[in-house]
């Protein structure tokens, strides 16, 4: 079999696992809309839907890091092909992650409609805290499809507005707290859950910084963001 044969055998192998890694993304961020279309409209149905999909999410973790132990086992790729797959396993891993904490929000969206939350809490204002870390996570996964390092730097930047969001929201649930003590336990509930959106743009941060690693070869994790555009160049 010629050289030309195999390289294309494994370009195609590539391109499979980066569908697939695709294809992940996409039902995290599916699933990410419909916990919190669960909150907002108080759907029980919702909510039981997303934590039963969270099994999906877990078994495509595992059948895309089966594929690439099997690529790395067969084709024994070269530095610049075993970063691309280094990149990839990270990135599964935090869409797994991201996914765990989408259905941990489904969880307490199911504890919080069970017991009886206070309609006067303001459950609705975590959408535009969850809108942000739904785009962030499209925007990564369009970063990846693209390998565009530019557009992760902006995705990098851009965690810092989910960390207002938090920030606000926080300071918004003391306020009812304070105003009434019975909203105290709901509203931790409402917490928790706010800090689990808050990392679902967290984790799609941490893709962002394995686009980079894969075109620049550059590991810009825990790596301050002036430096990492400088690393973009």
């Amino acid at each position: 079999m010629s050289d030309k044969h195999l390289s294309s055998q494994f370009d195609a192998e590539l391109n499979s696992i980066s569908t697939h890694v695709l294809e992940m993304g996409g039902m995290v961020e599916a699933q990410l809309h419909q916990a919190v279309y669960a909150l907002v409209n108080m759907s029980l149905e919702t909510a039981h839907q997303v934590i039963e999909n969270e099994a999906r999410i877990n078994q495509m973790e595992l059948q895309i890091d089966h594929e690439i132990i099997s690529t790395i086992g067969r084709r024994q790729p070269t530095a610049r092909d075993l970063r691309f797959l280094m990149a990839i396993s990270r990135t599964t891993q935090n869409l797994e992650r991201a996914g765990d904490e989408v259905a941990r929000i489904a969880r307490m969206v199911k504890s919080i409609i069970e017991n009886g939350t206070p309609r006067n809490l303001p459950t609705s204002e975590l959408r535009l805290a969850s809108d942000l870390a739904a785009s962030m996570l499209r925007k990564t996964l369009d970063s990846f499809a693209r390998l565009d390092t530019t557009m992760a730097l902006a995705i990098i930047k851009g965690d810092d507005d989910i960390d207002r969001e938090y920030d606000g929201f926080l300071r918004k649930l003391i306020t009812y707290m304070m105003e009434d003590p019975r909203t105290i336990s709901p509203s931790l509930d409402l917490l928790f859950l706010a800090k689990s959106i808050e990392r679902v743009g967290d984790h799609a941060k941490n893709i962002a910084e394995q686009i980079i690693f894969i075109v620049k070869g550059e590991d810009v994790r825990h790596v301050p963001v002036d430096k990492v555009a400088s690393v973009i160049g």
